[in-house]
């Protein structure tokens, strides 16, 4: 079963909004706005209402495309996470664990991430001395509980 595409009209803006300002004649548009404003400079004599024209139209835009850039990163990094638990979860032998680490409290992250440097350490002293460093070993449990 394939999910639908989103329906809500501020996830499709937001969609097209990315990938419209993320192509290069987005940055050259933007290039030209500013090209176009610095050669009015000497029309309206540097004034004070022609620096406040750029001043206020880049703060708009900036304060704007903030909450579409959010909206964007946060979308991919739940479709990334959710990924990334399927791949977890259809590995014979990966810690099921490991599902959903990003809702954990930041200390008992850095427990799991401990043991996971740990297990590293070993891995690569197993290197230095000729040994492969494939397999899966087992994570230690916790013992603080």
């Amino acid at each position: 079963m394939r999910p639908t595409k989103s329906r809500s009209w501020f996830t499709r803006f937001a969609k097209w909004t990315s990938r419209v300002t993320g192509k290069p004649s987005a940055f050259m548009a933007a290039g030209a706005v500013i090209a176009a404003w610095v050669v009015t400079g000497p029309l309206f004599r540097f004034s004070d209402t022609w620096q406040l024209v750029i001043n206020t139209g880049t703060t708009i835009v900036t304060f704007l495309m903030v909450f579409l850039i959010q909206n964007t990163q946060n979308r991919d990094s739940e479709a990334i996470q959710v990924k990334l638990d399927e791949l977890i979860r259809a590995i014979d032998g990966a810690h099921n664990a490991l599902l959903d680490l990003e809702e954990l409290e930041e200390e008992e992250l850095d427990r799991i991430r401990a043991r996971y440097e740990k297990l590293a350490q070993l891995a690569r002293a197993e290197l230095r001395r000729g040994k492969f460093d494939t397999g899966t070993p087992q994570v230690e449990a916790d013992r603080r509980r």
